[in-house]
């Protein structure tokens, strides 16, 4: 067993899942990575964050097509090569940084595609944060007041959309499939602190580290 660990978390939008993640690296006093994977990437790699940004969890259907052979493998692409600044590059990139972070500290690393590049090491705890969908609309009305239900509506979609596309470009399966999480938290039925308690319990018992205990 590591002497650190990691927490992965993946989220349905709307569904309060980066909020989780920050409440949960607060309690217990750990890193917390989400946009900032982009930063480190772009400094390890050289290449601009602007083309990191743009790639990020933005792939299209149509890319889906030829998925197979674009699938992660763990191999970076050298600066000489045409394909330096493929979305394949930026995405490896930054799994060799989650690989380093897990390898590293004890943190929380939202999104990314995190909880399938860690899925063989032992220290490591894959949460899955989900809602109803008129939970995640509510939720989104509150956040987004200056936009009508219908394009609420068809942002939640979109950005669902784009998140399983993401996953399944990379790993070639399914964002949603329940065998890639340790746990899966209805964030309707347990509100922010409440999941929080949740995750840092489950750590504790897999570990045996009494994490974040006061």
């Amino acid at each position: 067993m590591a002497d650190n660990y990691v927490i992965t978390i993946s989220r349905e939008h709307g569904s309060c899942g980066n909020r989780i993640g920050q409440l949960t690296a607060d309690r217990l006093g750990i890193g917390f990575y989400d946009y900032k994977l982009i930063r480190l990437a772009s400094d390890r790699s050289g290449i601009s964050e602007a083309l990191f940004g743009a790639a990020d969890e933005d792939v299209h259907r149509r890319k889906l097509f030829n998925a197979a052979s674009k699938v992660y493998t763990g191999k970076l692409i050298p600066p000489d090569s045409d394909e330096f600044t493929s979305d394949i590059n930026l995405f490896t990139y930054q799994a060799e940084i989650i690989k380093e972070l897990a390898n590293s500290e004890s943190c929380v690393i939202v999104g990314r595609c995190a909880d399938y590049l860690l899925r063989d090491r032992p220290n490591v705890l894959r949460v899955f944060i989900h809602a109803p969908f008129e939970a995640r609309l509510r939720q989104q009305m509150y956040v987004l007041p200056q936009k009508s239900e219908a394009e609420v509506r068809r942002h939640i979609l979109t950005v669902d959309r784009k998140r399983a596309d993401y996953y399944k470009r990379y790993t070639g399966t399914d964002w949603r499939d329940a065998a890639h999480f340790d746990i899966s938290i209805d964030s309707s039925m347990h509100p922010e602190q409440e999941a929080v308690d949740i995750i840092v319990n489950t750590l504790d018992v897999m570990f045996k580290i009494n994490a974040g205990k006061k």
